[in-house]
């Protein structure tokens, strides 16, 4: 089970490296190495942490989930719900993007 979800959370990490710009995606791609470990966890933790006190003014909401990706990574309690989240996520994205796109194109079709 443990190594279905692992598979999972690489699919979406890839998935994800191809969205994003291609210097955050090199970051990402040395992170997701076994030897990034030691920098990966701590790193994971602080993101958390600023993500919980995404109140504070430097710090966003953004890095909550960032951290969870990263602490996925290695600790497999965490695989399953960090892949429903980014599945579920994902559904929604899409869901809300088409919604919105298909209500631009109804309002220039009525100009």
């Amino acid at each position: 089970m443990a190594s279905k979800s692992h598979a999972r959370l690489n699919r979406q990490f890839d998935r994800l490296q191809k969205r994003i710009p291609e210097a955050a995606a090199r970051l990402l791609e040395r992170l997701r190495r076994p030897e990034a470990r030691l920098i990966r966890i701590p790193l994971g933790i602080l993101l958390v942490l600023g993500g919980i006190f995404s109140f504070l003014p430097v710090l966003g909401i953004w890095m909550l989930p960032l951290g969870l990706l990263l602490l996925a990574i290695d600790l497999v309690i965490l695989q399953g719900p960090v892949n429903s989240a980014i599945v579920r996520g994902t559904r929604k994205y899409s869901t809300w993007s088409r919604a919105r796109r298909d209500k631009k194109a109804a309002a220039s079709n009525q100009r």
